[in-house]
C-alpha cells in the first residue's frame, strides 16, 4: 500500500487509526517523514511519538494532507460503543451523509477525503461490502463527484488477517481528478500473499475495467458484463412499465414468487430414514420427501431423502408405541436431540427444531430449489432445480413457489434463473462474500424479472418454447435443449 504512494517523500501524509504503528513504521522505512496519525486508544504499544491519541471523527477537518493511508476500523452500528455512536450522532458529515445502517469505516473514507489536498491520495484496506450495498450509495456517489478510483486490488476469500474472514479490497482513490478506467487487480491464491508476491504483483490477474458510475453500483466486471448486467435491468424496467404502470419499477422475482428457507431439524443424521421396508404404516406417512444442497443440479435433483416429519401433539409413550422403529432411531441420538437450539419452544425429541415455512411448502405446485450457498470459484452456473409438488426443501437449501398472480411457467422461471444473465446479476449485485453467493429470500426476490406480455405472439411462443425445452432437459439430460432455452431467452431480451 506504501507502493502506490506517487507523492514525494516530502509529501504530507496521514494515517487516521493508526493502532500500533504498522504504517507509520513502513513509511518510515521508505523514507516519508512528514507524518501524522490519530488513535483513540493510548493503550497500545505504539512507539511513534507524534501520534495524537484523540478521535479522528472529531478532529479538526480544516488540517489539510497529500496522502490519507491506512485500514480504518469497522464496525457495524448495532456493534459500535455507545461514546462512538454518541460522537456520530453529532458528526455533521455524519448526519448529512449516513444513518444507522451504515458502516463506521465509511465516516473514515469521506472524512479523509475532505481532508486531502487537490491530488491527493487515499489508499485504504478494507472489506468489500460497501461497494454494491444500497446504504453505501451515498459514500460512493460523494466519492465520484470528488474524485475518482484508480487503483482497485481484490482479495476474496485469502486469509489476510488472523481470524478474521471477510473479503477485502485495497483501493486508492485521487480527489479531484477524473479517470475512464480502473486498474483491478484479482488475487489469484487462496493462502495469504507473501511480500515477494505483493511486489511483483505475481499473485494477481490484472484487467482495466471503467471507471464506475454515479448512481449505480460498483461492479468490479469489464465492459461487456456490466453491459450485459444493465441490459437484464433495462429489460425487466421495460417490461413493467409496458405491463403494468408507467410509474412502475422493475419486475422482481419477488413479486411473482413466494421464497423460504428450508427446515431445520437441527439434526440431520437422526431425521434420516434409509431404510423404509422395516416401518410400520404409521411410520410411513409420517415420512416426508426432502432435497439437501447436495441432492440438487442445475435443473434437475440427482438424489433425494425420506425424513421422518411429526407435527402431532403425542406423548413420549404413545409415540413409543405407533412409532416403534423411528423411536429406537431417536433414542440412540438423544442427547444431541435435546441439546439442539429450540427457537424458545418446548421442544420433543422427535420434533423438527424449526419447521419454518411448513404451510408454504404444502402447497400442491412444483417448486423450485437452489442451495443457500455456493461456492463458484470453479463454475459459471447456479443450481436451481425443479422439485414436485411434495418435495420439501431443508435448511441449506431455499424454495421458490410462484404467486396467483405469476402467468408463466415455473419452468420458465427455472429456465430463466439458471441463464447467464441472471448467474452474472447475481454475481455482481447477490449477497457475496469472497467466492461464495448466498441465496436467502431477499437477495432472490431482489433478482430482476422478465415477465411475458401475453398479448405479443412472439414472447408467447418463446415462453412456450422455453417450457418446453426446459421439461425436456429435466427429464431426457440432452444438453441440445439447453441451446434452443439460450436462444429462445436471448429473443425475449435483445430482438
Amino acid at each position: 500500500m506504501v507502493a502506490l504512494i506517487t507523492h514525494d517523500r516530502s509529501s504530507n501524509i496521514l494515517e487516521p487509526s493508526c493502532g500500533e504503528g504498522v504504517f507509520l513504521t513502513s513509511l518510515k522505512e521508505q523514507g516519508y517523514n512528514n507524518l501524522n496519525a490519530y488513535e483513540i486508544d493510548s493503550s497500545l504499544n505504539n512507539s511513534h511519538h507524534f501520534v495524537r491519541y484523540e478521535s479522528f471523527v472529531s478532529a479538526p477537518i480544516n488540517e489539510k494532507y497529500d496522502v490519507i493511508i491506512g485500514n480504518p476500523p469497522y464496525i457495524r452500528w448495532k456493534n459500535l460503543e455507545e461514546e462512538l455512536k454518541e460522537e456520530l450522532e453529532v458528526s455533521p458529515l455524519w448526519k448529512r451523509y449516513f444513518n444507522s445502517l451504515c458502516d463506521y469505516f465509511f465516516i473514515f473514507i469521506l472524512k479523509s477525503i475532505e481532508q486531502l489536498n487537490d491530488n491527493g491520495e487515499l489508499i485504504f484496506i478494507c472489506p468489500e461490502y460497501w461497494m454494491n450495498t444500497t446504504h453505501s450509495r451515498t459514500l460512493r456517489d460523494y466519492m465520484l463527484n470528488n474524485g475518482a478510483v484508480t487503483e482497485i486490488y481484490l482479495f476474496k476469500e485469502a486469509p489476510l488477517f488472523e481470524g478474521v474472514i471477510s473479503s477485502f479490497v485495497i483501493f486508492k482513490y485521487i480527489k479531484s481528478q477524473r479517470t475512464e478506467q480502473i486498474s483491478f487487480y484479482k488475487y489469484l491464491k487462496k493462502s495469504k500473499p507473501t511480500k515477494e508476491d505483493l511486489i511483483g504483483k505475481t499473485c494477481f490477474e490484472r484487467q482495466d475495467i471503467p471507471q464506475f458510475v454515479i448512481g449505480e453500483r460498483w461492479i468490479l466486471a469489464n465492459t461487456e458484463k456490466r453491459c450485459s448486467i444493465v441490459s437484464l435491468e433495462k429489460a425487466c424496467e421495460k417490461q413493467a412499465l409496458l405491463l403494468f404502470d408507467s410509474d412502475a419499477n422493475m419486475c422482481r422475482i419477488g413479486d411473482f414468487c413466494d421464497i423460504g428457507n428450508g427446515m431445520v431439524s437441527g439434526l440431520d443424521k437422526a431425521f434420516c430414514v434409509t431404510d423404509t421396508s422395516v416401518l410400520n404404516e404409521d411410520e410411513k406417512a409420517a415420512l416426508i420427501h426432502v432435497y439437501k444442497a447436495k441432492d440438487l443440479q442445475q435443473y434437475y435433483n440427482i438424489t433425494d431423502s425420506y425424513y421422518f416429519f411429526l407435527r402431532d401433539n403425542i406423548s413420549e409413550s404413545a409415540f413409543r408405541r405407533r412409532y416403534p422403529h423411528i423411536y429406537t432411531k431417536l433414542c440412540s441420538y438423544r442427547e444431541d436431540l435435546l441439546k439442539r437450539y429450540s427457537y424458545g419452544r418446548n421442544l420433543q425429541m422427535w420434533e423438527f427444531a424449526f419447521p419454518r415455512n411448513e404451510t408454504l411448502f404444502k402447497k400442491e405446485q412444483e417448486r423450485i430449489f437452489v442451495p443457500c450457498k455456493e461456492r463458484i470459484s470453479h463454475k459459471q452456473y447456479f443450481r436451481f432445480a425443479i422439485a414436485d409438488s411434495t418435495t420439501y426443501p431443508l435448511q441449506d437449501v431455499t424454495a421458490i413457489l410462484k404467486k396467483q398472480n405469476c402467468k408463466e411457467s415455473i419452468y420458465y422461471i427455472l429456465a430463466y434463473l439458471n441463464s447467464g444473465m441472471v448467474f452474472e446479476w447475481l454475481k455482481y449485485n447477490g449477497i457475496v462474500k469472497g467466492e461464495i453467493v448466498e441465496f436467502s429470500e431477499t437477495p432472490l426476490a431482489s433478482i430482476p424479472y422478465r415477465c411475458i406480455n401475453w398479448d405479443d405472439e412472439r414472447e408467447v411462443g418463446c415462453h412456450n418454447n422455453i417450457v418446453k425445452y426446459t421439461q425436456q432437459y429435466v427429464k431426457t439430460k440432452d444438453i441440445q435443449n439447453l441451446s434452443f432455452i439460450e436462444a429462445n431467452l436471448n429473443t425475449l431480451f435483445y430482438e
